[in-house]
């Protein structure tokens, strides 16, 4: 009875542990992190190697003695590799944060993510959040519409405007059969528009391409006969965007997890506070996964034609998925090309 009472005490102490919000300062942690070596291992879903140098420049500069070691790849291909080592036992990766968010629900039921609340984890909205703290939406993508300017003289903004007369053979897209979050903008279009729509797209001689970031980098050249995308990420600064009326536009809470069995969890608990803190979320006017933005942020639950939650349960039905990729893979053929973080486009 008294090692039954003990085993209840136990389980009692341990739930507790990780229902509780952490409560050291991030400074706290900081020492705590150096003293486990300074080093995380992050892997993040992207297409460019460079798309987290600005992360990694400002974490390091936060907390002087640390080293983010950040490896940018397909979500698709990280996911593969993860669950390699969580197979084989070698657990290499502190932190993981991808755009499958189907693999999350997964890893948690296989036991193999850490159950930890950062400082501000009950300031995350809580569709973002898992109830149990194994994983959660640090920040909000999506996709727009994209243009040079110094390339069309007039504003793009719907999927209908990509069969203008004016954009045959100037427009650039991502393989929809090669990245699924695209893949999820183009059957909301074909819901909405019809396979028509679709046909009349393929008829309009589109470049496609590998990687979301890619249109966006190619588009933005002078040098290139590329004047608009559409369904995929755009580009600061050289391009106008704006958010399609016609058919739902793609958002989605990009997700983060600390392995549980992660080589450097303090390191590891040290980027999640960083990423979740107010520092951090605040640092400019945008969406946020929080719920107690500054008066003049944005808020992703007051636009109109996104389901910013919508994304999870679309990857969840993976048959579904599936079809739709081959579906689109009849009419375009495979994705061609070198992975889009090795083509230098």
């Amino acid at each position: 009875m008294r090692s039954f009472a003990f085993a209840l005490s136990a389980l009692a102490a341990t739930t507790l542990a990780s229902s509780a919000v952490e409560n050291r300062t991030i400074d706290e942690i900081y020492q705590a992190a150096l003293k486990e070596g300074g080093v995380v291992t992050l892997w993040h879903g992207g297409d460019e190697k460079t798309q987290q140098d600005g992360l990694k420049r400002a974490f390091e500069a936060r907390f002087p003695g640390m080293t983010l070691n950040s490896t940018v790849d397909l979500s698709k291909y990280h996911d593969t590799r993860l669950d390699d080592q969580i197979a084989s036992g070698n657990v290499q990766v502190d932190s993981i944060i991808l755009q499958t968010l189907h693999d999350y629900p997964r890893w948690k039921e296989e036991g193999a993510l850490l159950q930890y609340k950062p400082r501000d984890f009950n300031k995350i909205a809580p569709v973002f959040r898992d109830e149990d703290a194994a994983y959660y939406g640090y920040a909000i993508f999506g996709w727009s519409t994209t243009w040079n300017p110094n390339k069309f003289n007039g504003t793009l903004r719907d999927f209908a405007d990509a069969l203008k007369p004016e954009l045959k053979d100037k427009l650039i897209l991502t393989y929809p059969n090669d990245d699924d979050a695209v893949l999820y903008a183009f059957d909301l279009v074909v819901q909405k528009l019809g396979v028509k729509w679709f046909d009349d797209l393929i008829a309009q001689n589109p470049t496609w391409v590998r990687g979301s970031a890619t249109p966006g980098n190619q588009l933005s050249l002078n040098s290139t006969p590329y004047v608009a995308a559409f369904g995929t990420g755009g580009r600061a600064g050289t391009v106008n965007t704006s958010r399609p009326t016609d058919v739902p536009y793609v958002t989605w809470p990009q997700t983060a997890a600390i392995l549980k069995d992660a080589p450097h969890p303090e390191g590891a608990k040290l980027l999640h506070n960083y990423l979740l803190s107010s520092e951090f979320q605040f640092s400019s006017p945008r969406w946020t996964v929080r719920t107690d933005a500054p008066i003049g942020y944005p808020n992703i639950f007051n636009e109109t034609n996104t389901n910013v939650t919508g994304f999870l349960p679309w990857m969840l039905d993976r048959p579904r998925v599936e079809r739709l990729r081959f579906w689109f893979e009849t009419k375009l053929g495979t994705a061609q090309g070198l992975s889009p973080l090795e083509d230098d486009l």
